[in-house]
């Protein structure tokens, strides 16, 4: 028999049958900027999914940096695969901590999209490049980019999410964060689902870059031995599978890793949440401090890897020196925008009189892929380029 379908109220009555008391529900949302009226069948959180999936910003992340330029290879993470796999780690946690997994989700889907071209160089380089002028970091262009920047509605600017997702935008932080910019704030308490989605932003790149470093041979399993989490999670592979290799042995590993370090954050979180009291969205808010992370020892064995991590990947000098390049390629492109305004596209040369000509050079270029940088560039200084 046909019972009708799922309400937005029904969904809303769900959440408080099944979430934990200091989860966010959405029926209790601050609402958005602009006022809307309400789906009938869908819930705040799950309207702000979909329109971060829509959006032109999170359809750049398939060809913006991770560790490893695209036309490095293919079978490398992109911003787009990374934050799928956020999504992924932050919905498990989510769902063993009875958190609202559709706000955690969004907020995971959304949380690079203020990212530059060439990862963090390329965040260094337009930071340096408006230092004068208002500075950059990608957690604060991101939430320019729901807010003003995408254009899909007549009403608005922007895509109008809720303020819990804005709000995990702009508080997003892990250790590689560059130093917000500005005083710009979102009001409400640090919810623990945004926790959620900074610890598996750190979970994600730590081991996924591991796993690319590995695919490329730029890190060696010599680097890594005698580094405890990465013994244990060798010993465990052997110890299951025998004979394992290659690629099936690395994805084992890399598996084990991720899976030991998202247990870990389950089990300390709720002894978190049990040491401090907070059994009500009114005491997380009194105390407003970090409470899903992982335990002393874990977070020790971590900073074993993120160390080999560090001065074996992030410092080889083929990837200093693509961050080199690409540093140099955006600074040579932005000196062609300021310097003669009239090289850009007739739409952003149009924003200059609203948002300032460094604003809107720096709002163009961020949006840019790293192909799309590469392009430009043979545009303008190879002869023989069509422009």
């Amino acid at each position: 028999m046909n019972t009708g379908a799922i309400t937005r109220e029904e969904l809303e009555e769900r959440e408080y049958e099944w979430l934990a008391p200091y989860a966010m529900k959405s029926g209790e949302s601050t609402g958005r900027v602009h006022e809307e009226e309400e789906h009938p069948y869908r819930s705040r959180y799950q309207r702000d999914k979909d329109r971060i999936v829509y959006s032109t910003a999170f359809r750049r992340l398939e060809y913006k940096t991770q560790v490893f330029v695209n036309h490095e290879g293919d079978y490398y993470r992109t911003r787009l695969t990374h934050t799928l796999e956020v999504a992924q780690i932050a919905r498990t946690l989510a769902r063993a901590l009875r958190l609202n997994e559709d706000l955690v989700e969004a907020i995971a889907l959304a949380h690079d999209l203020g990212h530059t071209p060439f990862g963090h160089s390329g965040e260094e380089t337009l930071g340096e490049l408006m230092k004068d002028h208002g500075g950059f970091d990608h957690n604060s262009h991101g939430l320019r980019v729901v807010d003003v920047l995408e254009e899909r509605y007549p009403r608005f600017s922007g895509l109008n999410l809720t303020n819990e997702i804005r709000r995990g935008i702009i508080r997003h932080s892990t250790p590689f964060d560059m130093k917000r910019t500005g005083n710009i704030h979102v009001p409400g308490s640090w919810l623990l689902e945004i926790q959620v989605v900074d610890i598996s932003d750190e979970i994600a790149y730590d081991n996924h870059d591991l796993d690319d470093g590995l695919k490329s041979g730029l890190v060696n399993e010599k680097d890594l031995r005698g580094i405890p989490i990465w013994e244990e999670a060798v010993s465990h592979v052997n110890s299951r599978f025998g004979a394992c290799e290659g690629e099936k042995r690395r994805f084992q590993v890399i598996r084990h890793l991720i899976d030991r370090q998202v247990s870990d954050a389950i089990e300390n979180t709720l002894g978190r949440i049990d040491d401090l009291r907070i059994e009500s969205m009114a005491d997380l808010s009194k105390r407003d401090a970090r409470v899903v992370y992982f335990s002393g020892d874990m977070e020790k064995k971590r900073s074993f890897l993120r160390e080999a991590l560090v001065n074996k990947l992030y410092k080889h000098y083929r990837v200093v020196r693509m961050s080199g390049k690409a540093s140099r390629f955006l600074k040579s492109i932005f000196a062609v925008y300021r310097d003669n305004p009239e090289q850009l596209p007739p739409h952003i040369h149009g924003k200059i009189a609203e948002r300032g000509k460094y604003r809107a050079i720096c709002d163009y270029m961020a949006g840019m892929t790293d192909r799309y940088v590469l392009d430009q560039y043979k545009k303008f200084f190879e002869p023989y380029e069509r422009v």
